[in-house]
């Protein structure tokens, strides 16, 4: 059976609904290092392993790093961007990095796609709104800014990793080989190098050394949320099917993750589209499926995992019985 990844979060935090989880298929949770450190995390931690032993699974935890991506600061308060609205620049806690890379006609990605903001005369202009809390992705169309493969706070979770029992890192926006030799070197610096590697593709540039990538990981991440910022949305199931043939080709597994199950974010049963496309990514080659919100703010997050996990069931067994047709 494939490995089955949630993510943790305030939804599931108590131990019962992490046991019954576990109960339900799952392998491991996914933390993301973007909004706490591991040490701000531990309650939430322990509580995850105590019912991994409970639930009588190992209970992989995969810690998301911060990596080389581009993040809104810290937000007073969620703010409600309606179509046509006017920011000045100043309105958003934006990095440096990305104020001096603002040009004139500039289009802006917040939150994997879910805002566009126009850029004209220092303003923003809200060309599609929505609600918008702190850390939030940023993309610049069109644009790749220089940033350093990992973050001091990256350095400073790897150095904890050991002793919050992490057994992979996720590194985000892989760009090529070199990424991936500094973080190796990092954690052969932290004695944690039997920690797996997953290099998530969010971008042209991953996909441009895709290859050498591959050949330093231990699990490829087909992460279509940023994926399909920077790709046409419309070609973004060809290029993961080319880069599920690339990993086949090399040997190395591959997991996909990006809204597998979001509509059960607030529904108990998935759409038929959710369904299949969770049935499609196990019988392309995936040893690993994941969901996010869906178990991390959701509010089925038990039921979340026994659908997937009856999905990629089923792929499996279709699997079995088409093998010469594959």
């Amino acid at each position: 059976m494939i490995e089955l990844f949630g993510t943790l979060g305030p939804s599931c935090r108590d131990q019962q609904t992490l046991i019954r989880m576990f109960q339900e298929g799952m392998n491991g949770m996914r933390l993301n290092l973007s909004h706490a450190s591991l040490k701000e995390s531990s309650e939430m931690i322990r509580c995850y392993q105590e019912a991994a032993e409970a639930a009588g699974v190992k209970g992989e935890l995969l810690i998301d790093l911060q990596g080389p991506e581009l993040r809104l600061g810290r937000l007073e308060q969620p703010r409600d961007l309606k179509e046509n609205d006017r920011l000045e620049m100043d309105a958003l806690p934006l990095p440096k990095c990305v104020t001096d890379a603002l040009e004139e006609q500039d289009t802006v990605l917040l939150d994997d796609g879910k805002i566009e903001l126009f850029y004209e005369n220092r303003q923003f202009t809200v060309r599609r709104g929505g609600l918008l809390s702190s850390r939030k992705s940023i993309k610049i169309i069109g644009k790749d800014l220089p940033m350093p493969a990992l973050t001091q706070t990256d350095r400073d979770n790897l150095a904890a990793a050991n002793e919050f029992g992490v057994s992979a890192v996720m590194q985000p926006f892989v760009r090529n080989a070199d990424d991936l030799l500094v973080l190796k070197e990092e954690l052969n610096r932290c004695g944690c190098s039997s920690i797996r590697i997953f290099s998530k593709i969010e971008n042209r540039t991953g996909l441009e050394h895709l290859e050498e990538i591959i050949a330093n990981s231990d699990m490829i991440v087909i992460a279509r949320g940023d994926l399909g910022n920077d790709v046409p949305l419309s070609e973004l199931p060809g290029v993961q099917k080319d880069i599920a043939a690339a990993c086949r080709k090399q040997n190395v597994p591959f997991l996909v993750v990006t809204q597998m199950l979001t509509s059960m974010i607030h529904n108990p049963i998935p759409t038929r589209a959710e369904v299949s496309d969770i049935f499609n990514a196990v019988t392309d080659g995936a040893s690993a499926v994941m969901v996010t919100n869906e178990t991390a703010v959701g509010d089925y997050p038990a039921e979340v995992i026994k659908v997937l996990y009856d999905t990629a069931a089923a792929a499996e067994r279709w699997l079995k019985t088409h093998e010469s047709d594959c």
